[in-house]
């Protein structure tokens, strides 16, 4: 049986990425996956990109086909301050695919396990496929997060349903429905709804909704730039230092990296959006759900807030509640190898610079390593930086050989690294530390809503 350099699995952003940079590699490469699916299936029509168009390439190493050249190509606008549909950025990434990756096979893998000298993979339909080395790179979607007080409603999606779950909203036209989460996903989600006729409210524990401003222009002052400099993530020092250094964060001791990746650029939703939830969305902030159950037919609320308890009749909660990585969840491989991998405090698996997880030969990408290099990780934006470090990684460990071996489980502790305080505080080639806006936009802050990764700035992680 013929067995390949480099098996990826996922052909989202992340995973076309790095079948782009492995291929110029001139390695031997097999990818699974059907390209850009979750933009494609579980995003609805109308949605928009949160992130800058320059800050939402998929990476080659020439650059040669970002999407300014996809734009360019088919006369599409790609100005800085100017939304893209989320519906053109898919069929950007199927061009990307087309042109920069080996052809990609659309069956999904079932399991994944090692074997001598490698891994073995299965696919859906029961072939087996063998690669020294295996790069995961499967998005956000195994990682849903719902709410447990959501749990009396069931799981067939009936009455309640994550916002991942829905490439079309029209069945909820006429109905009443309510968003949970005050995240871009949760805002978004809501908006479309009221546009096309369903009574919506949004639902959110915090006290008031965030909002990102529109982008500064690109050819600010520099005496501007340098005290709040754009990035990938948004403003300011703090989350240019995200967005620029993965590699310097990964420097942090492992307790402060995970708090950072749990609550850096928290949930705002873009600027283009407010006036669309403002002008026909109910908003209840500083309310929680307590207690939800099915009433005839219906779902019966009761939901606590500053005024004491209130309670709801709706036809359908749809939780925009975000994603929560874990090597538990890290389908499909081995329940052995996911028992014994090693994690951070966080229940998601430690990695090496080169994204390498304790197993040999097994890399990941995407926000399954958002503790390990940053909130960048979360969206399009860390692409560049993981596929080139990672093929590197891959290169290495090529190089290496051995055999493969499944490690007992532990939990990563680290000391940390002279110069962790500055990062974190963001402060890296400044004098000047900045907050910055909680994930200005996608790219601009792909990063915004961080509480649900699924919307363009959050799911611009996705594959």
């Amino acid at each position: 049986m013929l067995t390949h350099d480099l098996l990826v699995v996922g052909a989202g952003p992340y995973g076309l990425s790095i079948a782009a940079h492995a291929a110029a590699a001139g390695l031997d490469l097999k990818v699974f996956g059907r390209p850009m699916d979750s933009w494609r299936s579980h995003m609805p029509p109308g949605m928009l990109l949160k992130s800058e168009p320059w800050a939402s390439h998929l990476s080659d190493p020439a650059g040669a086909f970002g999407l300014d050249a996809y734009a360019a190509a088919h006369g599409l606008s790609a100005r800085h301050g100017e939304p893209i549909g989320v519906a053109e950025f898919a069929a950007y990434g199927m061009w990307f695919a087309e042109r920069a990756v080996p052809a990609v096979d659309e069956r999904l893998v079932r399991s994944l396990r090692p074997v001598p000298g490698g891994f073995r993979a299965t696919t859906e339909d029961g072939e087996e496929v063998r690669a020294r080395t295996v790069a995961l790179a499967v998005g956000v979607l195994p990682f849903v997060d719902l709410p447990g007080a959501l749990r009396p409603l069931g799981t067939d999606g009936a009455l309640a349903s994550h916002s991942s779950h829905h490439g079309d909203l029209t069945r909820f036209r006429g109905q009443d429905v309510t968003v949970v989460g005050g995240g871009q996903a949760a805002l978004e989600t809501a908006a479309l709804l009221a546009e096309q006729g369903t009574r919506t409210r949004v639902l959110t524990r915090a006290g008031q909704l965030c909002w990102n401003d529109l982008p500064p222009a690109l050819d600010r002052p520099w005496w501007r730039r340098a005290r709040s400099p754009l990035s990938g993530l948004g403003q300011g020092w703090r989350n240019w230092s995200y967005s620029e250094l993965p590699g310097a964060f990964r420097l942090l001791p492992a307790e402060r990296r995970t708090r950072i990746s749990a609550t850096a650029l928290g949930p705002a939703g873009a600027w283009w959006v407010r006036s669309r939830v403002e002008s026909g969305v109910e908003v209840l902030t500083g309310h929680e759900i307590i207690r939800a159950e099915p009433a005839g037919g219906r779902v019966g609320l009761e939901v606590a807030g500053p005024g004491g308890t209130l309670r709801l009749r709706t036809d359908h909660v749809l939780a925009a509640t975000g994603f929560t990585a874990s090597s538990a969840r890290l389908a499909p491989l081995d329940p052995e190898i996911r028992a014994a991998l090693r994690t951070l405090g966080d229940g998601s698996p430690a990695t090496g610079p080169g994204f390498e997880s304790s197993c040999p030969g097994l890399f990941l990408a995407g926000l399954v390593t958002a503790s390990a290099f940053g909130p960048s990780m979360r969206f399009v934006y860390g692409a560049s930086y993981t596929a080139d470090r990672l093929v590197r990684g891959v290169r290495r460990r090529l190089r290496r050989g051995g055999p493969v071996r499944v490690p007992g489980p532990a939990v990563e502790v680290e000391a940390g690294a002279v110069g962790s305080r500055a990062i974190e505080a963001g402060a890296v080639g400044s004098g000047a530390i900045e907050a910055g806006a909680a994930g200005v936009s996608a790219a601009g802050a792909s990063a915004a809503g961080a509480d649900d990764g699924r919307s363009p700035a959050g799911a611009g992680a996705a594959g």
